[in-house]
């Protein structure tokens, strides 16, 4: 039996062969816009220019584009012109980009911090400071705060500095839903935590959201990026020996938040915020906690008094990133300050 095709089944098959051959060149070079291909064409990301979601051709989608053959002409077009923009940069993601979200050149614009850092919590020194490096072995100098009130972890460490890229991107990791960039990100922390030097075995805690706050967001980012962290470290690292274990830690009272507040106000903001949940289960264990940024260290030192009360053996801090303050302008305030905020610095 002969089937007659139509002339618009003919053109329509013909353009089908066409814009599959386009799409295999320009596939090397752009990924297409996830929202504008989703949401606005309803076309599978990833495939080619007039394809439907789940990759098949199925009559649905032939009716449709024979009923309007120069609209869905005019919607691979409008994909092929305008590729996803990063949303860093507001670049275009090309082929080949870790995230759906970010540009590779973005990514790799998050850089290690260097200069020279207090041996405990990691606060930059300051030129002052540099000036006596080379008279002293870096990992003994410690900060004002640091001497004068020891924290109860032995020491925290963080990949970069909270600017730029590394700004933007944890903002989308936490605010945005942008959960991807937590594998490319989980890499850094890896790098960060290799800096302990640690070789033993170890319980790896997140810092822990208030389960109001987590249900809200979907998801806690700390835990996301110490799973990442793990996994890149079981391949590095393979002597080591770590458990993600993010039930250790409860946030059993909702604070407000810490953006303003002093460094005081956040300590004591944060007393009487977390809880063990197992203290059995810690005890004479190396603890590792990890979050997704150390700002005064306020949430550091209470998690760690905490986690050592509880038995914890010891408590080493590991975040991706490190909000540092002004160099010799807050060396110079925490100088003149002296010893009269030792008090509040113990509070």
């Amino acid at each position: 039996m002969v089937v007659a095709i139509s002339p618009r089944v003919r053109l329509y098959c013909a353009y089908r062969r066409f814009a599959e051959s386009e799409w295999r060149a320009a596939s090397e070079d752009v990924v297409f816009g996830e929202s504008l291909k989703v949401q606005t064409l309803g076309v599978r990301i990833g495939g080619p220019p007039g394809t439907v979601p789940g990759g098949t051709l199925d009559w649905r989608a032939v009716s449709r584009v024979l009923r309007s053959r120069a609209q869905t002409v005019a919607c691979d077009l409008l994909t092929s012109v305008f590729p996803g923009d990063c949303r860093v940069c507001g670049g275009p993601l090309l082929f080949g980009d870790d995230t759906r979200a970010v540009c590779s050149r973005c990514v790799d614009g998050v850089r290690a911090q260097g200069g020279v850092l207090c041996g405990c919590c990691g606060e930059a020194m300051g030129m002052e400071s540099e000036r006596f490096a080379t008279q002293m072995v870096v990992e003994d100098l410690r900060c004002m705060a640091c001497r004068m009130a020891p924290p109860d972890f032995e020491r925290a460490v963080a990949y970069g500095v909270y600017e730029d890229e590394l700004r933007k991107m944890l903002r989308l990791l936490k605010y945005e839903g942008v959960r991807s960039l937590a594998g490319v990100l989980g890499g850094r922390l890896a790098s960060a935590m290799e800096g302990l030097g640690i070789d033993r075995e170890m319980i790896v805690v997140p810092v822990p959201l208030f389960p109001k706050k987590e249900r809200a967001r979907g998801y806690n980012q700390a835990v996301l990026l110490a799973d990442a962290a793990v996994r890149v470290l079981a391949g590095r690292m393979p002597e080591w020996r770590l458990r993600v274990w993010p039930g250790a830690l409860e946030r059993v009272r909702d604070t407000e938040s810490q953006f303003g507040l002093t460094p005081r106000g956040r300590r004591k903001n944060l007393r009487g915020a977390f809880a063990v949940s197992d203290g059995a289960a810690l005890a004479g264990s190396e603890v590792l906690l990890v979050d997704d940024i150390y700002t005064s260290g306020a949430t550091a030192r209470e998690c760690a008094r905490v986690l050592r009360r509880a038995g914890a053996a010891r408590v080493w801090v590991a975040t991706l990133a490190r909000a540092q303050t002004e160099g010799v302008a807050r060396w110079d305030a925490v100088w003149t300050a002296g010893r009269t905020n030792a008090d509040s610095l113990r509070e």
